[in-house]
């Protein structure tokens, strides 16, 4: 979505007009366990078109998450979104009718609609895997971490620093290595300020940015959005308490708080066993052999 160093904010209204309808094509070609589900899907025929890879995109503009810039183009990135969304569906509408509950909705008053509900931002924590960007509208977990898969430890490069390490030209294994032992980069003397930082990580972000950035993505969601609250393991109590009093007061839908270090088999983790790195198979890395390493 990004032409010449910029947003291409046509581009992101086109597709997001195109993806109302494939969405709102699934739920007629989708097979139901169960009767009742068909037709209280059809019914309403909701659809939950989402975000993936804000991170990656503020992190390509040099814009850091954690910052005033940051908060706004995401509000206004989901704006553009859900007023494509609504206005691909009243034109749905328009072509094939409203959904069939429609008349007895509370959305009669703002004309047909062909979904009761268009916008939904999911985790995306599997999907974003494949797509090789990083999940939903959650910062990035670590510049490079380890990710326990089928009993095999992987260490992951961010594709986004991947690609601008070696463009600038300081792309090194013994630099990964290093930031695998950190998890981010702010702090890191070695590397270009900027560059620091427009990478900032989840546990590098304070909680109030957390929330202020579902905040301004919630605004324009007709549904939630899946948002997580990442913790240092010393949080406290008193800690988890006021970060669910924060996004009580912020008025989202739903927050989610996550301790580090406090589930066992955590699958995502910092710091490496060993700096000694090896590739891994293209399989593991997303089809993009390189961005991922085996110890």
């Amino acid at each position: 979505m990004i032409t010449n160093g910029h947003l291409d904010w046509d581009r992101l209204g086109a597709v997001t007009e195109v993806a109302v309808r494939f969405l709102d094509d699934v739920i007629d070609v989708s097979r139901y366990p169960f009767p009742e589900l068909a037709e209280a899907t059809r019914a309403s025929r909701k659809i939950g078109l989402g975000i993936m890879g804000l991170a990656e995109l503020l992190a390509s503009l040099g814009i850091p998450y954690d910052s005033v810039e940051g908060v706004r183009l995401a509000g206004q990135v989901m704006r553009r979104i859900q007023r494509h969304a609504h206005l691909a569906s009243r034109r749905l509408a328009e072509d094939r009718g409203s959904f069939p509950a429609f008349a007895d909705s509370r959305l009669v008053r703002f004309g047909p609609r062909r979904n009761a509900q268009v916008t939904s931002v999911a985790p995306t924590g599997t999907i974003s895997l494949i797509a090789g960007t990083t999940a939903g509208i959650e910062p990035m977990f670590a510049i490079a971490f380890t990710r326990a898969i089928v009993g095999r430890q992987l260490l992951e490069v961010n594709p986004c620093f991947d690609r601008l390490a070696r463009d600038q030209g300081f792309y090194r294994d013994e630099l990964v290595a290093e930031i695998a032992q950190r998890g981010g980069v702010r702090g890191y003397p070695r590397l270009p300020a900027e560059l620091r930082a427009a990478f900032p990580t989840a546990a590098e972000i304070a909680p109030q940015w957390h929330l202020r950035m579902q905040a301004a993505v919630q605004r324009h969601v007709d549904a939630a959005v899946s948002k997580t609250v990442n913790l240092p393991a010393a949080a406290t109590v008193d800690d988890v308490r006021a970060v669910y009093l924060s996004a009580w007061r912020a008025k989202v839908k739903g927050i989610t708080v996550y301790r580090y270090g406090s589930r066992e088999g955590q699958v995502l983790s910092y710091a490496a066993p060993e700096p000694v790195l090896a590739r891994a198979d293209t399989e593991f890395s997303g089809g993009c052999a390189g961005r991922s390493c085996e110890f």
